[in-house]
């Protein structure tokens, strides 16, 4: 009977689409060809503009889906954080894939997440990694409430969209950096991004 080779799963996140993955691409790659690792093993599953917050992700599902299928041997990422910000989620899926005896491995940190040192370890960073996320989210919170002391936030009106193109690159002509408009327009990066794209095909009026 064949042999059937299990491949090398390579999941990369970048959260918002604006973002470039090339980086942890990059690092992913200088591990396989460093561990010799032939590149028609390696399979790549890429998230864009996607939140670590939950796991509804269309290449994480894929790549979940390759995984219950008995296809991967090992799962490589440039981070852990990069598989989820939260503590639950991310050791549950961690235990799951151990526990059919995949191995697990952060370029950037070095470590191999497996058995119960591996565990312990991981543990320690998605609670590092869901402290950062809620602590991010904290200073967002308290930049719109000093946007709105100021009379810059307006919010979202009820049956309205929370923001347009030609808002968007209005502020960034003024000289408003993407952090500036995200709390301006009570929008997410991304957004901020999409809707900057958009502009270019709109005549954007000029400030009175």
């Amino acid at each position: 009977m064949k042999t059937v080779t299990k491949l090398i799963a390579c999941y990369v996140r970048v959260s918002t689409v604006g973002q470039n993955e090339a980086g942890q691409i990059a690092e992913i790659e200088r591990w396989i060809e460093g561990n010799g690792i032939d590149a028609t093993n390696v399979r790549w599953f890429i998230d864009k503009g996607k939140s670590g917050d939950n796991l509804k992700r269309p290449a994480f599902e894929k790549l979940q889906a390759s995984v219950f299928a008995g296809e991967i041997a090992t799962i490589v990422t440039y981070k852990l954080d990069r598989l989820s910000r939260s503590l639950i989620e991310g050791l549950t899926t961690l235990a799951g894939w151990c526990e059919k005896g995949i191995r697990v491995v952060s370029t950037s940190q070095n470590l191999d997440f497996n058995g119960t040192i591996g565990k312990m370890l991981a543990a320690i960073f998605f609670g590092l990694a869901e402290m950062e996320q809620q602590t991010r989210k904290e200073r967002q919170r308290a930049g719109i409430e000093v946007a709105k002391k100021n009379g810059v936030y307006k919010g979202r009106k009820q049956g309205t969209l929370k923001a347009s193109p030609e808002r968007a690159a209005e502020l960034r002509d003024k000289g408003l950096t993407i952090a500036e408009i995200e709390l301006a327009l009570g929008v997410k990066r991304n957004s901020v991004f999409r809707y900057l794209r958009q502009s270019k095909s709109i005549k954007v009026p000029s400030a009175r």
